[in-house]
């Protein structure tokens, strides 16, 4: 019996190729290689600073951040993860892999907040830009590659360009639910007192808006640090490569020590970026005092706790 297939067949495969092959490649290759400058520019310059930071002073400006955002346990688990990191030859390899992601995020930020807050202002917008992300959200990562690979060659910067498409949709889905969530009474509030929209925007949208955006902003990290592998297949490099590298010469160590790494540098940028999106700061005595909490007796050290 035949099937509807065999009666009707359409060639999709076909016009994709020909759609990006025969027609998108060679017309529009040096505009989208164009592109890569920016993204470059700023990738050379992190990567230049980062791995010309000493660890020790790096490892010590994080875990200071680290303690002042997200408090002493997050800044304890800095100084011992970035250590391994170190101790075991990875550090140039999380430097690159730091400064790549860096870079995605930061252009994920400035494409997609916008995007998104023209989202919310806006049900047209919103129903153009909506099924866009539903297809970037879930076309498998892999199917990136390819058109990549044709617009943009191989290397560090068109992973990184892979990596902002990939990470994309969350920061303008929060943008946009967050901007739309903030309560109408205030906003006509606003409007009553003579605010002009532009105001309204700034002034007391975004403002309500900004624990979803800085949400949405580090699920972009994590979605940009799950790429980091997948694009080592088109010559990235960094911790991403040593995986990859590891997984095809069937070298355990190697592909777990890259993997590690990432876990650990995940967890450091994860725990900060939350702590930055909750709106506060962990309340911390001075850093004498806390040296010399690991010193003290247990009432001592509860009587500090108290009188904090």
């Amino acid at each position: 019996m035949l099937s509807p297939g065999d009666i009707l067949t359409i060639p999709f495969d076909d016009w994709v190729n020909f759609f990006v092959r025969d027609w998108l490649v060679p017309n529009f290759r040096p505009f989208f290689r164009a592109l890569q400058w920016p993204i470059t520019q700023v990738l050379n310059w992190l990567d230049a600073l980062l791995q010309a930071t000493p660890m020790l002073v790096f490892t010590a400006l994080l875990a200071f951040i680290a303690w002042r955002v997200a408090g002493r346990g997050v800044a304890i688990f800095t100084l011992i993860a970035l250590a391994f990191i170190d101790v075991i030859g990875l550090w140039p390899e999380t430097m690159t892999t730091l400064a790549m992601i860096v870079t995605a995020v930061l252009f994920c930020t400035i494409i997609g907040i916008p995007f998104g807050i023209l989202a919310a202002r806006s049900d047209r917008i919103y129903a153009v830009v909506r099924p866009v992300l539903d297809i970037m959200q879930t076309i498998p990562s892999f199917v990136y590659l390819v058109p990549i690979v044709m617009l943009f060659g191989v290397g560090i910067v068109p992973g990184i360009i892979a990596t902002i498409i990939f990470a994309l949709p969350p920061i303008v889905r929060l943008t946009n639910l967050g901007i739309r969530n903030v309560r109408e009474d205030l906003v006509e509030a606003a409007y009553a007192f003579g605010s002009t929209p532009r105001q309204v925007l700034w002034d007391v949208q975004f403002p309500l808006a900004m624990r979803t955006i800085m949400a949405g902003r580090n699920q972009t990290l994590m979605l940009a640090l799950s790429m980091v592998v997948i694009t080592a297949l088109i010559g990235a490099g960094g911790l991403g490569l040593t995986v990859f590298t590891g997984l095809g010469r069937l070298d355990v160590g190697n592909a777990t020590a890259g993997g590690v790494g990432i876990v650990l540098l995940a967890i450091i940028l994860d725990r900060i970026t939350q702590a930055l999106g909750d709106g506060r700061r962990v309340h911390t005595v001075s850093l004498w005092a806390t040296l010399r909490g690991y010193f003290r007796p247990a009432h001592h050290a509860g009587g500090l706790e108290k009188a904090g």
